[in-house]
C-alpha cells in the first residue's frame, strides 16, 4: 500500500513506550502513513516522579515491529549504554534530546560510542536559543565519521507567556539552514505546541517553510498516555492531520 502523506518525511509514534500492546496497537494503526516510527524508550524527565520510559525491556518489541512492518524505528539516546543496547536490537535511527544537546560532554561520549557505526542521528535544538551548542553537537558527530545527520526543530524555552509551550523562533531555524544548507531539518510541532489543538497550524507553517520532515506524536489512547498526553494525537486525528496538510499543499 502506498503511504498516503504530504511531501516531507513523516515520523510518527508515541511519546513514550509504555506497554507492548500500546506500542503494537499504535504502530499497526499508522505504519502505512509514516516513513519512520518514533518512540521514547528512555525519557529524560525533569522529576524522577515522572514516567522515565520502559528502558531496554522494550527494545525487543521495537525489533519485532521493524521486521513485521518493514518500517524503521527511531529512539532517543542519552548515554553510550543506550547506544550499546539499541544496536543489539537493530535500531539504527537515533536522536539527541534537547537536554543532551546542551551538554558537550554527553554529546562527545555518545559520538564516540557511534564511531564506525552506520546509523542516522538527529539533533534536537537545545532548550535555550544557543545555535552554537546546536552546531557544536553536529560537529562532534561529524568528527567521528557520521554522515547521516539531521536536525530537529522542537522550539525554544521562553519566559514569556505564549499560546505554544515552546517558542518556534522560525527566524533562528532559517538562519541555521542558511549556514548549514546540506543538513535536513525535521520540525516537531508536537513539542512546540504542547497541545494537540495547535499542531496543524504549526505543521502547516513548517511545510510552508519547506522543512524536510515532520515528527508527530501519536498514541493509541492519548488521554491515558503516561507522558505528554495533551500533545499526542490519536491515530484517527493523525490521519486527518495528514489529509489536511495534503489538501493545504
Amino acid at each position: 500500500m502506498e503511504k498516503d502523506r504530504p511531501n516531507p518525511l513523516i515520523i510518527a509514534g508515541p511519546c513514550a513506550l509504555e506497554t507492548q500492546e500500546q506500542f503494537y496497537s499504535t504502530v499497526h494503526s499508522i505504519y502505512n502513513y509514516t516513513d519512520i516510527i518514533r518512540v521514547g524508550v528512555w525519557k529524560a524527565r525533569t522529576s524522577p516522579k515522572n514516567y522515565p520510559g520502559i528502558g531496554h525491556k522494550g527494545l525487543p518489541w521495537i525489533q519485532s515491529v521493524q521486521k513485521k512492518y518493514k518500517t524503521p524505528v527511531a529512539i532517543e539516546i542519552g548515554t553510550p549504554q543506550h547506544v550499546e543496547f539499541a544496536l543489539k536490537y537493530d535500531v539504527r535511527f537515533f536522536w539527541l534530546g534537547a537536554r543532551t544537546t546542551v551538554n558537550p560532554f554527553y554529546v562527545q561520549e555518545i559520538a564516540e560510542s557511534l564511531r564506525g557505526v552506520s546509523v542516522e542521528v538527529w539533533v534536537k535544538n537545545p532548550i535555550f536559543a544557543d545555535v552554537k551548542l546546536w552546531t557544536g553537537a553536529i560537529e562532534r558527530l561529524k568528527r567521528v565519521g557520521l554522515k547521516n545527520i539531521k536536525i530537529i526543530h522542537r522550539g525554544f524555552h521562553s519566559e514569556k507567556k505564549m499560546i505554544y509551550r515552546n517558542n518556534p523562533k522560525w527566524s533562528l531555524v532559517n538562519a541555521f539552514r542558511r549556514n548549514h544548507p546540506s543538513i535536513p531539518v525535521i520540525c516537531d510541532p508536537s513539542h512546540i505546541a504542547g497541545n494537540k489543538k495547535h499542531i496543524y497550524e504549526l505543521a502547516r507553517r513548517a511545510c510552508g517553510q519547506r522543512v524536510d520532515g515532520l515528527m508527530i506524536e501519536v498514541h493509541n489512547s492519548p488521554s491515558n498516555a503516561l507522558s505528554d498526553s495533551a500533545q499526542q494525537l490519536s491515530p484517527k486525528e493523525f490521519k486527518q492531520l495528514l489529509a489536511r496538510l495534503k489538501y493545504a499543499s
